[in-house]
């Protein structure tokens, strides 16, 4: 049986902590969040190892150490509106909420959608909202203080850039394996952006994220 009190204290210490996530909100909101209540029921004993735990669709919850390392990257505020693009289980996105004002999370695949808002709904997290949608096609008209992709990017895609407010952060990992690139882009001023090279990580590519072209010799 797991014990889940002792696994996430564990998942705390020796893997979010252990890779350089300090930021005391975030370590809070990873262990008062019950990651095993958005883990998929088949994977619940894996919920909080070190791992990509698998949803369906070739996607992944990440690992709980990538998720700490965002979350501190985005330096959230408690009135910040935030736009997540991929919602998987939910679990992120309600990290997200309990860092911030107000989520809307965006989901490709609608059964992972539907499952998320049970999972939400369920752990009875009310400031997150998830459309069922393609990031690559949605027309977005709000303006967010914080943008986070939790897919990768093998070519960088400025359009995301345009959903960010004056002071907004754009967080995302861009690159192809073995090593990709977390960098955060902030928005200093009207058509003012500020680069950040953060880390060096793995991610899951976001569903139909344009790839480099491939070389036939």
């Amino acid at each position: 049986m797991l014990d889940v009190h002792t696994a996430r204290r564990q998942m705390i210490e020796q893997q979010v902590r252990a890779w350089e996530v300090l930021d005391l909100k975030v370590l809070e909101t990873m262990e008062r969040v019950p990651r095993e209540e958005f883990t998929p029921p088949a994977y619940r004993e894996l919920a909080f190892a070190d791992m990509d735990v698998p949803l369906g669709h070739g996607q992944h919850m990440l690992a709980p150490k990538l998720e700490g390392r965002l979350l501190q990257a985005l330096e959230l505020r408690p009135d910040d509106a935030v736009l997540e693009v991929g919602t998987g289980s939910g679990y992120f996105a309600a990290c997200l909420g309990a860092l911030a004002r107000s989520v809307k999370s965006l989901e490709i695949h609608a059964d992972l959608a539907a499952a998320a808002r049970a999972n939400l709904q369920r752990n009875d997290v009310h400031n997150v909202t998830v459309e069922t949608a393609d990031a690559f096609g949605h027309a977005e008209t709000a303006r967010y203080d914080a943008v986070v992709l939790t897919g990768s990017l093998p070519i960088y895609d400025a359009r995301f850039e345009q959903w960010l407010a004056v002071g907004g952060r754009l967080l995302v990992v861009v690159g192809q394996g073995p090593v990709m690139e977390a960098r955060r882009i902030t928005m200093t001023g009207p058509g003012e952006l500020l680069l950040e090279s953060l880390f060096e990580t793995v991610m899951d590519p976001l569903v139909h994220a344009a790839e480099p072209p491939k070389f036939v010799f």
